[in-house]
């Protein structure tokens, strides 16, 4: 019950905070897109090791910062070059997330069909 109670509230405070937040100028907004995408790929990947027990906190943190801040810079030679270098990173953060997300997903699939198999094999026994 507290759990949807939070994700309610949080959404409430993000709309407000989202209709209330200054508008990201056209110049800066791939800066940010880029920066985003490279977060959320050390995101999943973090999910993803706390799925395969080998979480560490300080390569979680300095991947999410150089990740970032790679991805920015790359966008900004990009732009002085007028090259495009920013769609390589983009293939290769959302590459590696569809690769993260996969692996979560057939953990909690796993998971769960484990929990069904046990559930069929106590009501076998109780017969």
């Amino acid at each position: 019950m507290i759990i949807y109670l939070a994700i309610f509230l949080g959404c409430i405070i993000g709309a407000i905070l989202g209709v209330n937040a200054p508008v990201i100028s056209y110049t800066y907004s791939s800066y940010l897109s880029i920066a985003i995408i490279a977060a959320l790929d050390t995101v999943f990947g973090g999910i993803a090791s706390v799925v395969k027990k080998n979480f560490d906190l300080k390569i979680f943190l300095s991947g999410f910062f150089g990740n970032s801040i790679l991805a920015i810079a790359l966008t900004y030679l990009g732009n002085k070059l007028n090259v495009d270098i920013y769609l390589a990173a983009i293939i290769v953060f959302v590459g590696r997330m569809f690769n993260n997300l996969g692996i979560i997903r057939r953990y909690y699939i796993d998971r769960c069909v484990n929990i069904i198999e046990s559930r069929k094999n106590k009501k076998q026994e109780n017969k």
